[in-house]
């Protein structure tokens, strides 16, 4: 058994014995007895060391002579005849030492009688000071225990409570009185306490102290039991002055404010973060649709579980969208959904890019239409039924759907849409701290999701003005078939000015042109339209290719901030002739009969808009049943690959077995355009076909077209 046990003797008596250490010991009581004359007759080894005389120097001696001080002898006797008549006296005074000094006693004096009924006077002392002090402590314990504004416990070695404070049986939820004798793990309201017992242990094994262990649970004494609480532990282990463990003292204080003070510190750190990581992460591409997605999942990192934009689908047709009339509801077009951890609750969301009428009821609705947040703390059956465009109140239902919180996405006034949030596994209910960080997300999505809109409606413009300046089909020339292409950037990347043209000349020649612009957008392509007009009418005029490109620099050269790379081509099929001049461009491709592929590398010029450029033509033969090829550089450039092993790729992948000329324009495309190009695409394809000659010349002599012999 432990030390702090009782202990049975080895010998099967039934002796008990205990360790030394208690408040006697701690007081060091001393005992004397006198007999009826005042002598003392019995003298404790505690009175020996609490006044300095030995037995052999006390005993037979007189006590008012040899412990009173001569002034106050009479009334030290008349106290002892008191006691001898049977009287107990309890009180103070002055004890002369054997060192001649004064110690000040406390006195308990009771009278004794033996069996022949002689009368005896037992006196016990102790040093009054120390008295005092321990009587004060116990009283300052005592108040300190029962009025301290923290829990306090104490627990025996077997942490089982022995004492527990009024403010501890609040925590706790129980009196005292049924508390004392059980363990914490059957008092604390705690669903596991393994931690809190080992920490005794450990107190009670070492001695060394734990403090501000923090525990979370709820409390009776809250006014809404669920609110959990925050609770910092400390433990001591407690033992006497002959280090016997008497048992482990707990404090624990409600620690609720400063936990939760800290908590919301952290989480206003992590959003401000989150706000610094959101204007980092959306917009950085300018697609709608996945800077809608960008702002979902930054949403579900912390705010919700569930995260859903939903556009109006007026700003998709209408530059300056009017806020919708509730009355017949509004249009919304679902951009993006996220949800963290999975969760069946997204069933309930309308299908990303399908087009959702939601009525006046709704609670986005409502968002969208007064440009206010909505927000429910706590979701009924009824608001359920509200969220979503159809009734879907039992799937969320299903799914644990307990809150929710829309913010309107509001750019320069406009409303554009609504972010709906919700939440799932997170047990906490939207805040107001919750909607502001929603609105302040919005309001910076919102200007990134308004940029993109508006990218978009010029990308369109842009990319519309650019397919109506294309022909819409190449036509076949005498002698020449004629496939070509036209791919927009796939990602993000404007509309650039890129385009091609297929020209009949006056003696039965045919112009191939292909050309970029650079910049992008709607001035690219207005820029790309004037230069296919001013090329239409050169073309005209019969002028050799080097002709051709310095009467288009010197139309460039009066744009503002435009410059272009073009590659003007006459190719006579009946001859073979084929004559070429380039500004900056890429150089032209020629297929031989026999399948091989060679780059055709004039002196190139540089680009339009330069200025004062002379240009050359260069010349060469075609055999029947070769190709050409004009292309822009989105085919062939890339930001990792240099432009020299693009090329030879591009002449290897024309090597070989022939396609048709569409097949190979296809192919090409698949083999070289990367996913996520940010360059669009222009691509000229001829083959050389003299067998074509008088049908396409008829054809064009039926449509007006000048017969190569007519000359102007």
């Amino acid at each position: 058994m432990d030390r702090y046990d009782v202990e049975a003797d080895s010998g099967g008596g039934d002796e008990l014995a205990s360790a030394p250490g208690g408040l006697l010991d701690l007081l060091g009581v001393a005992a004397a007895v006198l007999n009826d004359e005042g002598r003392i007759v019995l003298w404790s080894p505690e009175a020996e060391h609490l006044f300095g005389y030995s037995s052999a120097e006390a005993l037979g001696q007189h006590a008012a002579d040899l412990l009173i001080d001569p002034r106050h002898r009479s009334r030290v006797l008349k106290l002892f005849n008191r006691v001898l008549a049977g009287e107990s006296w309890a009180g103070g005074f002055p004890i002369r030492c054997k060192d001649g000094t004064a110690r000040q006693t406390e006195f308990r004096n009771v009278p004794l009688q033996d069996d022949q009924h002689h009368t005896y006077a037992l006196g016990i002392a102790t040093d009054q000071t120390k008295l005092r002090e321990l009587e004060t402590g116990l009283a300052l314990t005592s108040r300190l225990f029962h009025h301290a504004p923290f829990g306090l416990a104490v627990l025996d070695p077997g942490l089982r409570y022995m004492l527990v404070n009024p403010v501890l049986e609040k925590i706790h939820g129980r009196p005292a009185g049924e508390t004392v004798g059980l363990r914490p793990s059957e008092v604390i309201p705690v669903a596991d306490t393994t931690q809190i017992e080992a920490a005794m242990r450990h107190v009670l094994a070492t001695g060394e102290p734990l403090l501000n262990q923090l525990t979370i649970s709820t409390t009776p004494s809250d006014p809404d039991p669920s609110n959990e609480h925050a609770w910092s532990a400390s433990y001591y282990r407690l033992q006497d002055q002959h280090a016997r463990i008497l048992g482990v003292a707990v404090t624990v204080v409600d620690d609720t404010e400063r936990h939760r003070a800290a908590a919301e510190a952290t989480r206003a750190r992590r959003r401000l973060a989150m706000l610094a990581e959101a204007g980092v992460r959306i917009g950085s591409t300018l697609d709608l649709e996945r800077t809608a997605h960008e702002v979902a999942d930054i949403a579900v990192d912390d705010l919700a579980d569930v995260a859903a934009v939903d556009i109006l689908d007026v700003i998709f047709t209408a530059a300056d969208p009017a806020l919708p009339d509730t009355g017949q509801g509004v249009a919304f077009r679902p951009l993006a959904v996220a949800a963290r951890p999975p969760t069946d609750a997204v069933q309930a969301a309308d299908p990303v890019g399908e087009v959702a009428v939601y009525a006046a009821d709704r609670l986005v609705t409502q968002c969208v239409t007064t440009g206010r947040p909505v927000l429910v703390p706590h979701l009924s059956a009824e608001t359920l039924r509200r969220l979503g465009s159809r009734p879907d109140s039992d799937v969320l239902e299903r799914a644990g759907a307990h809150s929710y919180l829309a913010v309107p996405l509001m750019a320069h006034g406009c409303v554009l849409g609504a972010l709906s949030l919700l939440r799932v596994h997170n047990a906490r209910p939207f805040d107001l701290d919750d909607r502001d960080f929603a609105t302040e997300l919005a309001d910076r999505a919102a200007i990134c999701i308004d940029n993109a809109r508006w990218y978009r409606h010029e990308r369109d413009t842009a990319l519309a003005l650019q397919r109506s300046l294309l022909p819409h089909q190449a036509p076949d020339r005498p002698g020449l078939e004629v496939a070509t292409r036209y791919c927009p950037a796939d990602d993000t990347s404007e509309i650039g000015g890129d385009w091609y043209d297929v020209l009949p000349l006056t003696d039965g020649g045919t112009a191939l042109v292909i050309g970029d612009v650079m910049g992008s957008g709607v001035t690219a392509a207005a820029t790309m339209g004037q230069l296919r007009t001013a090329t239409r009418t050169l073309a005209r005029l019969d002028l050799p290719p080097a002709a051709v490109l310095s009467g288009l620099d010197r139309l460039v050269e009066g744009l503002e901030s435009s410059f272009a790379t073009c590659t003007y081509l006459t190719c006579r099929p009946a001859s073979g002739t084929c004559e070429i001049a380039t500004a900056g461009h890429l150089p032209p491709v020629v297929i031989h009969p026999d399948g091989t592929a060679e780059l055709i590398a004039p002196n190139p010029g540089p680009p339009l808009g330069i200025g004062d450029t002379t240009f050359t033509t260069h010349r060469l033969t075609l055999a029947p049943d070769s190709r050409l090829l004009l292309y822009t550089d989105g085919l062939v450039e890339t930001r990792t690959d240099a432009i020299d092993d693009r090329l030879q790729l591009l002449l290897d992948i024309l090597t070989g077995p022939r396609r048709s000329i569409e097949d190979t324009c296809d192919f090409l495309l698949q083999h070289l355009r990367h996913p996520g190009s940010r360059d669009d695409v222009a691509l000229l394809l001829a083959h050389v076909n003299p067998r074509l000659t008088s049908v396409t010349m008829n054809t064009d002599m039926a449509q007006g077209v000048p017969a190569p012999s007519a000359r102007p």
